[in-house]
């Protein structure tokens, strides 16, 4: 009973390592740009104070100011470059998992070609293409006789062929016995006279 009522395996993720350091770099790069647009936020508004403390004739804060803003526009400066580096390592990472499905793809694939290749062997295919190459040619010989496109040299080699079929029926022919003609007239006079016979013992009505 435990065993029915037990809990479901969970399905296998499919985050991969890669993928998970794709996203921590990704969200390094997000915390770098809100860095900076706090940095640029602070540059202008010591750049407004330092303008006024100058107005107020304190030199050395505004000067001290300036400094601090100097030191800041060169940090930003750096995060330029790391927000360049964690950009190129990202593209990488993700340009390295097309590359590997197209690995997988190409392994899939050679191990398709393998599986067909022993179904069929080269025998198999060369007698393939013999018979097809044999069917193309008889429908071409075909396609020619039946669009006419015969030459003088075939019309007489066919017509010479009817000639002996022709011969060749005639000689399986029986010759058969030849009617007599030579009491022709005395069996058709007979004949009349039996018809009048016939008439004569014929009542009338």
């Amino acid at each position: 009973m435990g065993a029915l009522f037990g809990k479901k395996k969970q399905p296998e993720s499919r985050i991969t390592e890669q993928d998970k350091a794709v996203l921590q770099l990704k969200q390094q790069r997000d915390k770098l740009k809100q860095y900076q647009r706090k940095i640029e936020q602070n540059l202008e508004k010591e750049r407004v104070v330092a303008k006024q403390l100058l107005k107020d004739g304190k030199k050395d804060k505004a000067m001290l100011l300036l400094k601090k803003k100097r030191y800041q526009e060169q940090l930003l400066k750096n995060t330029d470059g790391q927000l360049d580096n964690l950009e190129k390592m990202v593209d990488e990472i993700e340009f390295a998992q097309i590359e590997m499905k197209v690995v997988e793809g190409l392994k899939a694939g050679n191990e398709s070609l393998k599986k067909m290749h022993q179904v069929m062997s080269l025998e198999d295919v060369e007698k393939i293409m013999d018979e097809t190459r044999e069917g193309i040619e008889y429908q071409n010989e075909i396609d020619d006789l039946l669009s006419g496109r015969l030459t003088d040299e075939d019309e007489a080699a066919i017509l010479e062929e009817l000639n002996e079929i022709t011969a060749a029926e005639e000689a399986a022919i029986p010759d058969l016995p030849s009617v007599p003609t030579d009491n022709l007239p005395e069996i058709q006079k007979e004949e009349k006279r039996e018809k009048n016979r016939e008439a004569e013992m014929v009542p009338a009505s």
